[in-house]
């Protein structure tokens, strides 16, 4: 199905080709000012062949794509054209587009948690997950360095070449990233979907320089600094450990009159907790994510999909895309209708495009009766 789009619809227009097959789905751009075709870098994961689809442009930046025959969790897909993402990844020599996954609903904002060493965050993290283990998740680290013994591979770490995760890197798909000890450690966008996708709010424990990268990111998170009462009391707590020898200590101390001066002092955290005593500032922590009782916490489901027939027709009025899933002439047309609302979309590649709101109506003919809310 060719698409009309304006990448800058005031001066030229191009189409885009999506044509699939058994094996995939490929995209071609034409370009209207000097007749030829283009394959562009397609960035993002790409969706799973499927027996067609359908195609609609839904503004300037994007095309919602629609396959036929897939799984109700993968039916909704959109190929970014002209994004941010996307203009932040062209190059003068090369066409790009970008693959999203469409999600109904949207996901509670991730909660990134910082602090020095010893101050406690670790605990802190604890407790959320004992009282609340399902509704909090973790996510999965990259990295290049080799697995130890008993580290499995998507448990402890997503172990990568790091050629492969350099590539990534460049093209926008980690969060944060940081060398150590000449192995790259990092946070990707995708680990922290597949915690939302779960139905779970992602929690980030990453350092004050992972903070920074994921604030300058377009991930909406909370940020939580969680500060000693004291260097002393930190002092204290480091030595009570046991753990280090007194050169370490050292170490982590001056890491942590580092860490405490940007934490407090760099504008990236929304708040700033003082750990002086533990129940207390784990109260303090729960109220932050609306989990103490005064407010009503949002309970969230893993997102769900839609069952749709092979046979279908799409439309689209305004900012609603509607599924007619009736077999022509046969006079089911009016009973089974579909709608897709795509006026409040958020995200999108290299993650999920979020946001949409779906709901069927039934007896359409008869002034949209029977609205049943999917989303």
């Amino acid at each position: 199905m060719i698409c009309r789009m304006g990448t800058d619809f005031q001066f030229q227009m191009a189409l885009y080709l999506i044509a699939g097959s058994d094996e995939s789905i490929g995209v071609k751009i034409y370009d209207k000012s000097t007749g030829k075709w283009t394959v562009p870098t397609v960035l993002g994961k790409e969706p799973k062949p499927c027996k067609g689809h359908s195609a609609v442009a839904i503004n300037e930046d994007r095309i919602l794509v629609i396959k036929k025959g897939a799984t109700p969790d993968d039916c909704i897909w959109f190929l970014e054209v002209d994004t941010q993402y996307v203009r932040e990844q062209k190059t003068i020599e090369t066409e790009i587009v970008a693959w999203s996954k469409g999600v109904i609903g949207n996901a509670q904002k991730p909660v990134v948690i910082s602090g020095p060493s010893g101050v406690g965050k670790g605990t802190l993290i604890s407790l959320l997950m004992k009282e609340f283990p399902s509704m909090f998740g973790f996510s999965v680290s990259h990295t290049t360095r080799k697995p130890r013994d008993m580290e499995k591979d998507g448990v402890h770490y997503h172990f990568t070449e790091r050629s492969v995760m350099e590539k990534e890197i460049k093209d926008g798909k980690f969060l944060e990233f940081a060398s150590v000890h000449g192995n790259l450690y990092g946070t990707s966008i995708e680990a922290v979907e597949v915690v939302a996708d779960d139905g779970k709010r992602c929690i980030l424990d990453i350092d004050v320089q992972g903070a920074r990268s994921v604030r300058a990111s377009s991930l909406e998170a909370i940020f939580i600094f969680i500060c000693p009462p004291s260097m002393g009391q930190l002092e204290e707590r480091l030595r009570a450990r046991g753990t280090e020898t007194e050169e370490q200590i050292l170490k982590r101390l001056c890491n942590a009159k580092a860490e405490i001066e940007q934490g407090t002092s760099s504008g990236i955290f929304d708040h700033i907790l003082y750990n002086d005593e533990l129940d207390e500032c784990y109260k303090t922590l729960k109220k932050l994510l609306g989990l103490d009782g005064s407010t009503v916490a949002n309970s969230q489901t893993a997102p769900g999909g839609i069952d749709l027939p092979v046979d279908h027709s799409v439309s689209k009025i305004d900012n609603k895309i509607l599924i007619n899933c009736g077999t022509p002439g046969s006079g089911e047309a009016s009973k089974n209708l579909i709608v897709l609302d795509v006026s409040s979309l958020k995200e999108g590649a290299p993650g999920r495009t979020r946001g949409l709101d779906v709901y069927t109506v039934y007896s359409f003919s008869d002034g949209l009766n029977g609205i049943n809310k999917l989303s």
